[in-house]
């Protein structure tokens, strides 16, 4: 209850202060907007020369594309860490996080917020919309749920990713540029994964299990039957994900021996 009542806290502070300049907010939003619609006419580029693409049809990738777009959006809500190393660590603000009485993740987590990113999953949300009437599917009242349920499992699996990134800072002294290369990594889950090699399809599924934040868990609502398991297995590697980068955190919190200044 005490991390729940600061979480509250922090997002109602944030709120205030991001209202505080909203021309600011609505510019942020539409260049993020803007960004995806660069993506998807890349899309109906690549369907405009062929009608399918290794048996998926434009609006099932269009909506396996805005699925995607739903937890990642949340990923970059509530962790954008991307700075870490220079911030944190060159810049020593990890002494100051350290001396309170809360978990140093928890911390930075609601440090680093940026709850305007949650604005990116309308434009994943329309583009699923519009595919789905396109497609006739059909939905249950417990697809909200499941939903839901995939989403936050997408998220914590790139959270579990980027956060053990994170951690290397806490071993080596020297920057990385782990982190941008991963995000163009990641690009690769916001399409069907049969489309690739059957090595990056590996890599994709049990290393970087990106297609665990699209293809598989939109597989479910697309009536994609072969691929059930994958999509209900989706919040079990984004929990283990999760874990392990914690138990990561953890360990270089322990090895950390500050700036020295």
């Amino acid at each position: 209850m005490f991390y729940l009542s600061v979480f509250f806290q922090y997002v109602a502070q944030y709120i205030k202060t991001k209202l505080q300049y909203r021309a600011d907010l609505f510019i942020e939003w539409l260049s993020d907007f803007m960004a995806q619609a660069v993506n998807l006419v890349f899309l109906l580029v690549v369907f405009g020369h062929t009608p399918l693409l290794h048996g998926w049809t434009r609006d099932e990738i269009l909506f396996i594309y805005g699925f995607f777009l739903v937890p990642y959006a949340v990923f970059g809500a509530f962790f954008n860490l991307w700075d870490f190393n220079e911030r944190y660590i060159v810049q020593g603000e990890m002494d100051r996080v350290l001396t309170r009485p809360v978990h140093s993740l928890f911390q930075i987590i609601l440090e680093r917020m940026e709850l305007e990113s949650l604005l990116g999953a309308i434009p994943g949300l329309i583009m699923m919309a519009y595919a789905g009437v396109r497609l006739s599917l059909t939905f249950h009242w417990y697809d909200l749920f499941i939903f839901v349920l995939l989403v936050i499992g997408g998220a914590f699996i790139y959270a579990g990713i980027f956060i053990s990134l994170a951690t290397i800072s806490f071993f080596a002294d020297a920057r990385t540029s782990i982190m941008p290369m991963m995000y163009n990594i990641s690009s690769y889950g916001r399409y069907p994964i049969d489309i690739y090699h059957r090595v990056i399809r590996y890599i994709l599924t049990w290393l970087l299990p990106f297609a665990f934040v699209g293809v598989y868990p939109a597989s479910y609502f697309l009536r994609k039957e072969e691929w059930y398991g994958y999509a209900f297995f989706t919040p079990v590697v984004g929990v283990l994900f999760f874990a392990i980068a914690v138990m990561l955190w953890n360990a270089g919190v322990r090895r950390y021996r500050g700036t020295g200044s």
